[in-house]
């Protein structure tokens, strides 16, 4: 598969700039592979195609405020500066993207807040992501995560062309999201509510959570032709025990294991024992899944409508198959479905 395979024609219109009314009335469309048939839906009928022993895989990954606006010393330029990996707590070292970057410099301080009580130095520029600042902050480590939580901001996707509304924080959020440490949040999971899950858990559907800190790896550009040659950034994931569990004992009474967005897929297929079961892990992966490609775990996916020639979209393509799901995209933007972030959902079974 090339990189040209993943390119089609997008309507503006069609991403989506705001979620739905509510979470799980967003639009659902499912893909059944085996009868390659195409089905439309409310998200909230997602229950009538699991039974009792299934199990979803959830991310329960939490989004932090990663996006802050600082000013550069001496000339006051506003600089964006976008949280992406703590390197080392002590120190206060930060992986972080800048935009305008050409501005920034080894040596340069930012300050942040109308009282410039948070200063950053830039130590570094040498990194494939960016810059490496040390934050300068008299205060605790407690004291100075809590600063960067009331500087920083929900880190929309930046097709979204507005300002952060007090709504996204809880939005762009899923309702089981716990352990902080993602930059962008698992989308496919924003769809389920409360009373969804409760009726879930009701028919007697198991949850297993799994965390994948989502970072630029799931949303960095391809930018070569050969898909072989692509390099994903790394990810910090962590499948415990307790999912191992639940998801080994599905694989073994042949039940439905549905992954709930690409990044479930991902940490599920980055911990997978020779002998096909899942193992528990606690690292990193830079696992990228393209067609073709052979899932070990899960035998039904739920996840979003996807940008061209994204990694998200190949994900798909390798799980749904390519003209199938070409095809389903098709029909997705006759019929008005939402893409991205914000967008709709497909389950593909």
């Amino acid at each position: 598969m090339k990189l040209s395979h993943f390119l089609f024609e997008l309507p503006e219109e069609r991403l989506a700039e705001y979620p739905a009314e509510n979470r799980d009335e967003s639009k659902l469309m499912v893909l059944n592979r085996k009868e390659q048939t195409i089905e439309h839906k409310s998200f909230k009928d997602i229950i009538d195609y699991f039974d009792e022993d299934d199990v979803m895989v959830l991310n329960n990954t939490k989004v932090f405020p990663a996006r802050l606006y600082g000013n550069k010393e001496k000339t006051g330029a506003r600089i964006e500066v976008f949280l992406l990996r703590e390197l080392n707590s002590e120190q206060r070292l930060w992986d972080v993207l800048v935009d305008p970057a050409r501005k920034i410099r080894i040596g340069n301080k930012l300050y942040f807040g109308d009282d410039d009580t948070l200063v950053a130095e830039v130590i570094d520029n040498t990194t494939s992501r960016g810059r490496t600042l040390r934050f300068l902050f008299d205060g605790g480590y407690d004291e100075f995560r809590a600063k960067l939580t009331e500087l920083g901001q929900t880190p929309l996707p930046k097709y979204i062309n507005r300002e952060v509304e007090p709504d996204d924080k809880e939005r762009y959020q899923t309702i089981f999201a716990k352990n902080e440490g993602a930059v962008a949040a698992p989308t496919a999971g924003m769809h389920f509510s409360r009373h969804l899950l409760k009726r879930l858990e009701i028919k007697g559907i198991n949850f297993a959570e799994i965390t994948l800190h989502v970072g630029l790896g799931t949303f960095n550009p391809v930018e070569v032709e050969d898909l072989s040659k692509h390099k994903m950034d790394s990810e910090e994931i962590d499948v415990d025990i307790n999912a191992t569990t639940i998801i080994n004992k599905a694989l073994k009474e042949k039940r439905r294991i549905c992954a709930v967005g690409t990044t479930s897929m991902r940490a599920i297929e980055s911990s997978v024992s020779s002998s096909g079961t899942l193992n528990v892990y606690n690292g990193w992966t830079n696992k990228f899944i393209f067609p073709p490609y052979e899932f070990s775990i899960a035998n039904c996916m739920v996840t979003n409508f996807h940008m061209p020639k994204s990694t998200l979209m190949m994900m798909t393509s390798a799980f749904a198959g390519h003209d199938f799901m070409l095809r389903a995209y098709e029909e997705a933007i006759k019929k008005k479905y939402n893409f991205f972030s914000y967008g709709d959902a497909m389950l593909i079974i």
